[in-house]
């Protein structure tokens, strides 16, 4: 996708369309506004035929209009005016791009990033806008023996006010375009069949991200090595599959040796049976995204190479499978963790937390500034927050407003939920020092209470992704959550080294 910035007239611009938006009450935006005096209240007067008037998900394309350069114009409806904000700005860009695909147009002049978005600059709305067409634009057909290319977008131009805001036009697009690139991988990785992601497959595209990059380094640890480092609660849940675990690390900025990491640990799970606590067949299907954790590191670490961030990053990335079998993990069974902590095993189907407790201990040699874990953690947190945003957890009050502030800026929200120790009495054990799982109440905070049990040293977050990596039913995929929030908050950490 090729991206260019202009700040002319719409009028001139000689484009196959014309993107404008309209606001509720058949209010037109600036450019609508020019265009329509151009076109000698063409756009007024169909307008006034009351097709369109303006609302969230509404939009027209007209042809033939007179004293345009373009071939068409597509109106796109932007709701309230006074209520037009990150949210409405994305929805108008995908209905927008939606349409141009419909209709096969390959290349469109963009004038939505003209139009005011409350408290947000050109900067923001020229990489969010990229950021959102490259997503809208993602298919995953790679798969299928036949693939439809004939409705893909080739190139956009997006306009801008003044000649003034050109100068922030390349960084902003390169911005976009990393990020989109990174939730394109975090994508494609989830919705891989698990007969092809599997850990092993992961490990090969970490070490193809790190490959011919001076200042990145892949390490992957195969299962004697796990064992060797007594890692009990990791590999308790690998017992069942035939496929070999693998702990993948990911470093990347090798060179800033004496700046602390920030280290993202990503559940690896590539496929979700539940174990012996078999899951119910509805929906297993997609278990295969169990490893969106371990996407969205894979992803944030990818846009963070691209933009070339001046910090040290270290991808910490547990994999496996979680199968029945004869040799796997029972109700009942305890382990002993990588700290030494012992954990009963109640319920096979809270693994995630197993391969996470030793990933996060392991994440202390590498004396870090901060430690994020990201996870399809559990159930409990779809049912709090459904899919709009990603339950957070953290022992660092700063840490927590600094990841909500990233979402927000992203179109990528995480609602913080608390993390009281009058929880994590419900893991209480008769038989281990804890157990993995604290009964149906508040279930998304035990989990992550039973996580904060192995980062009480470290500076820790914890993202349950659960609901937000992917979609269900007609629209079935990955989503590439949360990398946008990963991303943000890395480019705002940037700011605070500079």
């Amino acid at each position: 996708m090729e991206f260019n910035v202009s700040s002319g007239h719409p009028e001139k611009q000689k484009t196959a369309c014309c993107v404008v938006g309209i606001f509720e009450k058949r209010k037109l935006s600036l450019a609508a506004r020019r265009l329509d005096e151009v076109c000698q209240g063409s756009l007024s007067n169909f307008l006034q035929g009351g097709d369109l008037t303006g609302k969230e998900g509404q939009c027209a394309l007209l042809y033939n209009l007179p004293h345009l350069s373009c071939e068409r114009v597509l109106l796109v409806g932007c709701g309230l005016e006074k209520a037009f904000k990150e949210n409405t700005f994305r929805k108008a860009i995908q209905t927008a791009v939606q349409k141009l695909m419909a209709n096969n147009i390959k290349e469109a002049t963009f004038t939505l990033p003209e139009l005011v978005v409350k408290d947000r600059l050109t900067d923001w709305k020229l990489s969010y806008a990229v950021q959102v067409i490259c997503d809208t634009l993602y298919t995953f057909d790679s798969l299928k023996t036949k693939k439809n290319n004939s409705s893909r977008l080739k190139r956009m131009t997006l306009m801008v006010r003044g000649r003034q805001e050109l100068s922030l036009a390349s960084k902003a697009i390169q911005k976009g375009q990393a990020i989109a690139q990174g939730v394109a991988l975090a994508k494609t990785l989830g919705n891989m069949p698990a007969n092809l992601c599997t850990p092993t497959y992961l490990g090969e595209e970490a070490q193809k991200l790190c490959r011919d990059h001076p200042h990145m380094r892949c390490t992957i640890l195969n299962e004697p090595d796990i064992q060797k480092l007594k890692m009990g609660a990791f590999l308790s849940v690998t017992k069942g599959s035939h496929e070999p675990p693998k702990l993948i690390t990911v470093e990347y900025g090798t060179d800033k040796k004496d700046q602390p990491p920030i280290v993202l640990v990503g559940k690896g799970i590539t496929f979700d049976s539940g174990g012996i606590s078999l899951k119910p067949d509805e929906g297993m299907d997609e278990m295969k995204f169990d490893m969106c954790g371990a996407a969205s590191v894979l992803g944030a670490i990818l846009a963070a190479k691209t933009l070339n961030l001046p910090l040290k990053i270290i991808g910490i990335i547990p994999t496996c499978e979680n199968l029945p079998g004869g040799s796997a993990s029972r109700p009942g069974d305890i382990v002993t963790s990588f700290s030494g902590q012992t954990i009963e095993i109640l319920n096979t189907d809270a693994e995630g937390r197993l391969i996470l407790c030793d990933a996060l201990s392991y994440s202390a040699q590498f004396k870090p500034d901060v430690v994020i874990d990201i996870a399809t953690l559990t159930g409990a947190c779809v049912v709090a927050l459904g899919k709009h945003a990603s339950g957070l957890f953290s022992n660092s009050e700063p840490l927590a407003k600094e990841l909500v502030s990233a979402g927000k800026c992203r179109g990528d929200r995480a609602w913080q939920l608390p993390l009281w120790e009058d929880y994590s009495t419900q893991l209480d054990s008769n038989f281990a020092d804890l157990a993995n799982v604290g009964g149906r109440e508040a279930g998304a905070i035990t989990a992550a209470c039973f996580l904060s049990r192995f980062t009480q040293k470290l500076k820790w977050a914890h993202l349950d992704i659960a609901g937000t990596a992917w979609l269900r039913g007609k629209e079935k995929g990955a989503t590439g959550r949360p990398v946008p929030l990963l991303v943000a908050y890395l480019l705002n950490r940037c700011k605070k080294e500079e």
